[in-house]
This record gives structure tokens, sequence and C-alpha cells, in this order.
């Protein structure tokens, strides 16, 4: 007679068994556990190790931006690949990579294979961590990285076949224990915890191991009580201490997932200089922003096409600029007869060009503000001194209006310093000057901004540094004479 299925509660029992914590056979065989004292000093050692070394990387003086690295944990089915792909789904316009633990598991030996229901695949010696921590810095470098493929059926890795992973704005780490490591959690920018019931996370696990891992119900059941609810109990919620975000029914909670979204979108819309220096703004970066700077720094692009995009970016960074103008409030009468409260355009404003790469900014600002008037001055710049004065022109009465002074390469910053002293001596407030460019520097907005710190400055991309030329790198060569066809 066929035997009847099992109870939960005779599997759940069953479960209480001897068992070994994802520990490679030899070593258990070999010597004994650790003890949690020798685990922590272990892992304090780690941790003053890893943050060393990563001191040393943050003062190397890398010019290359970071991406920003979320780490999403929680217990087993809470919803974390949920809550991920939502963030992926709201970030649209950035680039963004999804990296699992899971992908980083131990391939099992045969020995291991063999008692392959004794393996706790919840315990931290089940992955490879220091292949994941490999990984987590390469793409944080900008590098590329082949990432393994695991198979859950024959708990081994997938030989000669890889994930492609490149670097991107945004990295997402996910994983039961992306927590434990104090070394993978320091390269995290915002870490967040998948809070959802057990009774739930069960049903959900049951469910995936089933249908997608070829598991049948009762094995699953005891797994969970012999490796997945310790596991839980011993490593996962204690490291829920160290989350910055805790998100109660996982996916369910689009609220606590939009204001992530907020958040991170407000760090990526934010350089580094823009914490240091309150007066500094970088337009948001989009993929279209981001298409039109390749296309212009490209140096076999036609003449053309590099003025039509330049002019679209151009246009971009006048339109910013012009929203921080001030403003007076003003209501109208709309055609259906009722009254609409806006806000009433600045009037005294004027331009100021940088001759000669500046005059390419004239025509978006005249495009924007009608009739505004445009004033000119001519700096000759010998090296990285920039400070002969040659010729300028300015409306009589720039000391009552509000500046937008038009250069789109900010270099050494010396050639707008200047032209700033010149705006000033002229009469015109520090806090009227608005300086708009389409690249800047590190070195230009540290002169600028720390001579002039009430002067706004809207750029469209900072770039990496200048080179022994006084040239901005990457940069997109001599604007002006790329812009008016002088370049032959």
């Amino acid at each position: 007679m066929k035997e009847e299925s099992k109870s939960i509660e005779e599997v759940m029992e069953a479960a209480s068994g001897p068992h070994f914590s994802g520990l490679r056979i030899d070593g258990l065989l070999s010597s004994p556990s650790a003890s949690p004292r020798a685990a922590a000093a272990a892992a304090a050692a780690a941790a003053a190790a890893a943050a060393s070394s990563y001191s040393a990387q943050s003062d190397s003086g890398s010019s290359i931006r970071q991406p920003f690295v979320i780490g999403v944990s929680g217990g087993t089915a809470s919803g974390k690949t949920t809550v991920c792909d939502m963030i992926i789904q709201q970030l649209h316009d950035h680039r963004v990579v999804l990296v699992n633990q899971d992908s980083f598991y131990r391939g099992l030996t045969s020995e291991e294979s063999e008692r392959v229901h004794e393996y706790n695949f919840d315990h931290p010696d089940a992955f490879d961590t220091e292949q994941l921590l490999n990984c987590i810095q390469k793409l944080r470098a900008g590098q590329s990285y082949q990432v393994p493929i695991y198979d859950f059926k024959s708990h081994r890795r997938c030989l000669d076949i890889f994930r492609q992973v490149n670097a991107s704005d945004v990295i997402i780490l996910e994983g039961i224990l992306v927590f434990h490591d104090p070394r993978v959690r320091s390269l995290m920018n915002m870490k967040i915890f998948v809070d959802t019931d057990a009774d739930v996370r069960l049903a959900r696990r049951i469910r995936r191991d089933t249908v997608e891992r070829g598991r049948d119900i009762d094995s699953v059941l005891g797994m969970y009580a012999k490796f997945v609810k310790p596991a839980f109990d011993d490593f996962i919620l204690p490291s829920k201490k160290y989350a910055d975000v805790i998100i109660p029914r996982g996916g369910e909670n689009h609220v606590a997932i939009d204001l992530i979204v907020q958040h991170i979108r407000t760090k990526l819309g934010q350089h580094d200089l823009c914490k240091i220096y309150s007066n500094v703004y970088v337009i948001q970066s989009t993929f279209q922003i981001r298409g039109m700077h390749t296309l212009i720094r490209d140096k076999d692009i036609s003449k053309h096409d590099f003025v039509f995009y330049s002019d679209r970016l151009i246009r971009l960074v006048v339109e910013h600029g012009l929203g921080h103008l001030p403003f007076t409030e003003k209501q109208v009468a709309t055609p259906t007869g009722s009254m609409y409260t806006g806000v009433d355009f600045c009037k005294k404003l004027c331009g100021v060009s940088i001759v000669r790469s500046g005059e390419s900014m004239e025509n978006a600002l005249r495009a924007c503000c009608k009739g505004i008037k445009i004033g000119k001055i001519l700096i000759h710049r010998d090296g990285d001194n920039g400070k002969q004065l040659i010729y300028e022109k300015l409306p009589m009465d720039i000391c009552e209006r509000h500046v937008l002074l038009l250069d789109p390469v900010l270099a050494t910053g010396n050639s707008a310093n200047h032209a700033i002293d010149l705006l000033i001596q002229k009469g015109v407030p520090e806090s009227h000057i608005i300086f708009l460019n389409l690249i800047s520097a590190p070195e230009g907005i540290h002169c600028v901004s720390k001579r002039f710190p009430s002067l706004k400055i809207v750029t469209s991309e900072i770039d990496v540094a200048l080179n022994e030329e006084f040239r901005v790198i990457p940069g997109m060569g001599e604007f002006g004479d790329r812009y008016f066809g002088t370049d032959d």
C-alpha cells in the first residue's frame, strides 16, 4: 500500500536532526565550528581591513564617478526581487543593473551533492563572498563583470556560461545575506530591508521551490524547519539593524518604494561638487542629454550635427538658468473667465557672452527671452592665467539687471573670474550673476565658487579634470572652432 503523505507537523518535527550549515565538508570534518566570539573577532578584523582599503580608494583621487549601490536584504521569499523590479521600473531613465547574491552560491562537491538534504543554503558560508565582493568593487570602478549562473536543480554553477554585467548608474545587490559581511556593507550607499510576515514568506517559498526549482513539498518544509528559519533568526534578522530603510509588506508598499526612488534620483542628480558648493547646479541627466553629449564629444561628428545638438543642449542650460531668476506672483484671467495664479518673468535681465565661444549661446538665449540685451567681453587667454582684457561692451544699466554670463566651457576658471570681476566693477551684485556653460572642469568650479560663493553656476555635465595643457578631459575640444567651423 502506498505510504500516505506526511503531515506538515511530522515533517517539521522530523527536521530537528543533525545537519551541517553550509560549510565545506572537508572543513567540517577537519575542525569544529568556530566560536561566536572568534567569528566576531574575524568579522571585526575584516571590517577594519575593508575600511582601510575603501578609504585608500577614496583618497586615491580617482575621478571616475562611482555608481549608487543599493543593498536589498530580507528573509527568503520576502519580496526582495519585487521591490528591486519596482525600483528598476521607476528608474527607467538611468542605467540600472541587478546583481543577485544567489548567483554566487558555491557549487557543491560530489560529496556534498550526496548529502544535499543536509546542506544549509541559508548559511553565510554557502556563498562565495570573496567573488561577490570582487564583483561589486569592479562594477563600482566602472568595469564590467561576468556574473556566474547557478543551477538550483544540480546545485552547481553552469560551466562556460556567464551573465555579462556592465557598469551602470545604479547597482542593486539583492540577497538574504548581503548585509552579513561588513566589507560588502561598506560598499553600499543605501541599505533596504524587506520585512514580510513569516507565514507569507513560507507560503511563497513553497510555491517557488515546487514550481521553479522542482522540489517536493515535504523537502521544502523540511529545509525550512531545519535550515531556513534558524538561519533567518541567527543571521538575517540580526542584519536588519544595518538597514537605512525598512519596507513592511515588500512590493505592496508603493509609498515606501516611491520615497526610495525619489531619494535615489536626488542622489543621482547630485555631483560631488554640488554637495560642496551649494551655488553649483547640474541639470538632471537623462538618456537624451547623455546621448547629445555623446554626439558633440565625438571627434568625427559633422559640423552641422555638432551645431544642432550643441544648440539643443545650450537651450536646456539656458532654460534651467532662467529658473534661478526671481519671480513675482501674477494673476491672469483665462478664456474661460477663471483666474489663474502664476508668476511673472524677471524683467531686468541681460546676457553677457565671453567672446568667442560664448557667442554660440546667444541664439538660445534670444529664443527664450525675446528682445534681451546681450553684452560682450573678450579676454586673451595665455596658458592658465587668462587675465588680459581686450574688449568689453555692456549695457549701460547693467548694474540694475540680472546677468546670464555665457561660456560653453569652464576650464581653469581664470578667464571667468576676470569677466565676473568686471561685472562686479560695473555695479552688478555677485548674487545677480548666473554663469551658464555646457561642461565644467572640477578645477574651474573650485576656482570660481571659492572666489564668488554667491554667484550661481549652471552646467549640463562636470567632466573629469584638466590635462597639462589646461584642456578639459574628456571634454569636446575647442568648442568655438568646432561650432563656427574654423577648426580645419
